[in-house]
């Protein structure tokens, strides 16, 4: 008997994916693509000045360790006018504070987004800088000023490293059914919106299921988030075939769940594309049974557990793939911290199978006219028995 035989099926998968490992790493010197990211962690700046603060006659709530429902309570006990000074002193701060009154944190970031565009105007003119600095200054502060448009609703924003960025679809504060939108590799504040591959983008994908959930069920109040919330891989180097970049980003996606909740939106569908659904993987056990009602990876290389059960959640597991979907090809397997694990959508996973038949490539589950568009604002809607 072979020794591929004897490992079965999981063994020879193992077998493939060191395989091509070696062959990435050693027959090229290195990894094909991609570059390693430093994870952005911890509260966004301004945290110091924040605890320092003692205005109000009380130590403020620690942006690190605090409790989104200790946060809400804080602000629960303010007057407007004393949340309002916070906000304005400390933009960055509020804007990102989980458990903070959701028009608050609006405002609060259109007051960081200001100053930061501000500062990059500053440097574009800096006669200390180089060409190549105030291009890349003009191009900043022109994004910023993109999300300063009347109607934008930032939810989130921190200018740390590739810039992260939440924005929210709809109105949270009345809305009967809310999603919260991952995103994979290659997204951060420059991309989450682009024109290029909107499908592909949180932002795309937030507006055509609000849109899709709106022709299935209208006058039903809805609002999605499109949360780029965590540094993303870049490229297909080793950040994208570890975990490591999950491991930083799950905290803060459990912390912002524990936040919609302390503010008392209802328990969203959560939905994990690609590299997003191993943050996802990371971040569900962390959470409180009842934060999220349903959680739905599509275009998933794995979570990183072996199971549905291994989630540790009482919410509907779903998952997704397309055939023509390039992740199905990659081997489902983790060896060595490399891979991610379990095929979401291998019957022995456990999670229930949402058809995506007419879905095109890896960008294109929220597509127009899809199945899988479709099936995904039945599952948003709590319309279970229709997801066909």
């Amino acid at each position: 008997m072979s020794l591929l035989r004897r490992f079965g099926q999981r063994g020879r998968r193992t077998i493939v994916a060191v395989v091509l490992a070696a062959t990435i790493v050693g027959g090229t010197g290195g990894w094909a693509a991609g570059s390693a990211q430093d994870a952005v962690t911890g509260p966004a700046p301004g945290a110091a000045a924040w605890r320092a603060d003692h205005s109000l006659g009380q130590r403020l709530p620690d942006p690190a360790t605090a409790a989104p429902a200790e946060v809400a309570r804080f602000f629960r006990a303010l007057t407007e006018a004393q949340r309002q000074e916070l906000a304005a002193r400390h933009p960055l701060t509020v804007g990102n504070l989980d458990g903070a009154p959701v028009a608050l944190r609006y405002r609060a970031n259109a007051l960081a987004l200001k100053a930061e565009r501000d500062r990059q105007l500053a440097r574009a003119t800096d006669p200390s800088g180089t060409l190549q600095d105030h291009q890349e200054a003009r191009r900043t502060a022109a994004r910023y000023a993109e999300l300063l448009r009347p109607g934008r609703r930032i939810l989130a924003f921190d200018p740390r490293g590739r810039g992260q960025v939440a924005e929210v679809f709809g109105d949270l504060v009345t809305a009967q059914h809310t999603s919260v939108f991952v995103p994979g590799s290659d997204i951060d504040l420059s991309s989450a919106d682009r024109q290029r591959d909107p499908y592909g983008t949180p932002s795309g994908m937030a507006k055509s299921l609000r849109a899709q959930m709106a022709r299935e069920a209208p006058g039903v109040r809805t609002a999605a988030i499109a949360w780029t919330g965590y540094t993303t891989p870049v490229g297909l180097g080793p950040d994208a075939a570890t975990g490591r970049l999950a491991e930083a980003g799950a905290p803060r996606l459990a912390r912002f769940l524990d936040g919609l909740a302390a503010v008392g939106a209802p328990a969203p569908a959560l939905l994990c594309h690609s590299y997003g659904s191993v943050v996802c993987g990371k971040a569900v056990p962390r959470l409180a049974q009842g934060r999220i009602a349903d959680l739905v990876v599509f275009g998933s290389p794995g979570m990183r557990a072996d199971s549905a059960a291994a989630l540790r959640t009482t919410a509907r597991v779903w998952a997704a793939r397309d055939a023509s979907d390039w992740i199905g090809d990659l081997p489902h397997v983790q060896f060595l911290g490399l891979g991610h694990g379990t095929d979401p959508t291998d019957p022995e996973f456990g999670a229930r199978r949402v058809p995506a038949r007419t879905a095109d490539g890896h960008t294109g589950y929220l597509a127009p006219g899809t199945d899988s568009l479709r099936n995904f604002a039945d599952i948003a809607l709590g319309r279970y028995g229709q997801v066909r």
